[in-house]
């Protein structure tokens, strides 16, 4: 059986033996459905999903890596990829999905029923995207270093609130645009029985599982080093793997290439 052990300085960065029977599982899963959205980006060619794709590619990674970690425990590589890969992933989904909501106003000519510019839509929330994304991976960073471990907590928890932050506000412009479509339709979504609906109700399944983990995420961190969900390994991929895997499925069911007729259609009316 193998044992916790410590870095070279005493300093124990895992509070448990990750499971290589559970992260082979979901190395397997992301692999599958990482692979699946790899083959739909190289067959559709719509570009906008390609962080999508190389955020379940770093699921992957992650979960690989904790496989190394489960014997190396006292290594600090392995940790480091895994918990970086790991924590980044959903910042990636997102910025697909911010991009996802602009093609569905435009596809339906639909600008006047968004709160936001659908010009600002894009550059608004994929920046803050960014932000949370270099935020949160500097913090992951520092969080391998035993005196910096708190200061590096902190700073993930701070990323991690500004996604939520960014999030919520991207779900109410969702909302309020759809509100306003069910009420008035557009001609064109009318017209060219467009799969709007769809393709929203899918949007709104990946918002809510990344939502689900990062408030988990929120929690996790806030507890501290000595909290419940960094001492155990299940709260992980019960309420992180699983709603990651469950968006990435959602994503590739409905996927928006199907939404690239018509914003031709669109942009030529």
């Amino acid at each position: 059986m193998t044992n916790l052990e410590p870095l070279k300085g005493g300093y124990y960065i895992w509070h448990y033996v990750p499971s290589i029977a559970a992260s082979i599982i979901f190395v397997i899963l992301f692999g599958a459905v990482s692979s699946y959205h790899f083959w739909k980006l190289f067959k559709t060619k719509v570009c906008f999903t390609i962080p999508f794709a190389i955020g379940g590619l770093f699921e992957f990674i992650g979960y690989a890596a904790r496989i190394g970690s489960s014997s190396n425990t006292g290594k600090l590589m392995p940790y480091i990829i895994q918990s970086i890969f790991v924590l980044l992933a959903p910042t990636l989904f997102a910025a697909a999905i911010y991009m996802v909501l602009a093609r569905i106003i435009r596809a339906v000519n639909g600008e006047l029923y968004s709160p936001i510019r659908i010009n600002l839509i894009t550059k608004i929330f994929v920046s803050c995207d960014i932000l949370t994304f270099f935020v949160q991976g500097g913090g992951a960073g520092l969080m391998a270093e035993s005196s910096l471990s708190n200061t590096g907590q902190y700073i993930v928890l701070a990323g991690l609130v500004l996604q939520i932050v960014t999030f919520v506000i991207f779900v109410i412009t969702a909302v309020t645009f759809s509100r306003r479509m069910d009420k008035t339709p557009t001609p064109a979504a009318l017209q060219y029985d467009i799969p709007w609906k769809q393709h929203l109700r899918s949007l709104y399944t990946v918002s809510a599982m990344i939502l689900i983990r990062s408030i988990f995420r929120v929690v996790e961190y806030g507890l501290g080093n000595d909290g419940y969900l960094l001492g155990h390994e299940w709260p992980t991929y019960v309420f992180d793997a699983v709603p990651m895997f469950t968006g990435m499925v959602s994503f590739a069911i409905w996927y928006p290439s199907a939404l690239q007729p018509y914003l031709k259609t669109a942009t030529s009316a």
